[in-house]
């Protein structure tokens, strides 16, 4: 029996540096667990289109897919995007069983990929005392994304940092040059912005001209192709591997057996 296909959704951007960023996470996937078939597809603007990667997967026999976006929160394309279009492959391929993986946040390994990137601009764990962080998101209308990220801020303020706030590049507000100075008038030190994205493109530019302006110490790099995004796409798909061998079993062998005499 051949475990399913991991598909990686990635949005797409008509910057080449995203591109190329996804395909060198993918790359390091697949060095982590080698003999696992990983394929990549893009919603938008980049090659190969999703319905494109699930019809060869199709003429090639493949029987198990899990589709797992390239996601930080659950917003539009998560919710909306992604299952319409997998809804269509499968009715185009009914012998294709396409599970959607959850997105990657949040989780502890990411919040482990931001302090990788923040130490990697200059800091170490001696200076999170004194350092205060913009942790700064895409941006999204969506009140849950939006919810997710301030949780994970909170979180990161856990590990240590002195301070911690959230800011989007689109979409909700703070923007990143006004966390940075909402920092400053708190009597904050030294400010570090950490983009809680995974690939480069407009809106990581528009938080890194923010953090410029505002005058920030220190500025991180996206999560990119860090060994810890890599561990976490092979956890979720893992997980979706796992609920949906289950879902296919017997009832009973799903539920457990009731003790004699209950």
């Amino acid at each position: 029996m051949h475990d399913p296909v991991l598909l990686v959704i990635a949005h797409g951007s008509r910057d080449p540096r995203h591109a190329a960023t996804v395909h060198a996470l993918v790359r390091r996937v697949r060095a982590l667990r080698p003999g696992l078939r990983v394929s990549t597809a893009f919603l938008d603007f980049n090659a190969p289109a999703v319905p494109q990667v699930l019809e060869r997967m199709a003429n090639d026999g493949v029987r198990d897919v899990v589709a797992l976006p390239l996601l930080l929160t659950r917003a539009f394309h998560a919710k909306t995007d992604i299952p319409s279009v997998l809804d269509e492959a499968r009715a185009r391929h009914p012998r294709l069983r396409i599970v959607q993986a959850e997105v990657l946040g949040p989780s502890p390994l990411l919040l482990d990929a931001v302090e990788r990137r923040l130490y990697e601009a200059g800091l170490s764990p001696a200076d999170k005392r004194s350092t205060g962080v913009v942790l700064a998101s895409a941006g999204s209308s969506d009140p849950e994304a939006i919810a997710v990220i301030a949780e994970m801020a909170r979180e990161l303020r856990h590990t240590g940092w002195c301070a911690v706030r959230p800011a989007f590049a689109s979409a909700a507000l703070p923007r990143t040059e006004d966390a940075v100075r909402a920092l400053r008038a708190d009597g904050v030190r030294r400010v570090a912005v950490a983009p809680y994205v995974i690939a480069p493109g407009r809106l990581p530019d528009r938080i890194a001209d923010g953090a410029g302006c505002a005058g920030a110490d220190a500025l991180a790099d996206v999560l990119g192709a860090s060994p810890e995004l890599a561990r976490l796409l092979l956890q979720r798909y893992d997980e979706s591997r796992a609920a949906a061998r289950l879902l296919r079993l017997p009832l009973r062998a799903r539920v457990p057996a009731r003790a004699s005499g209950a």
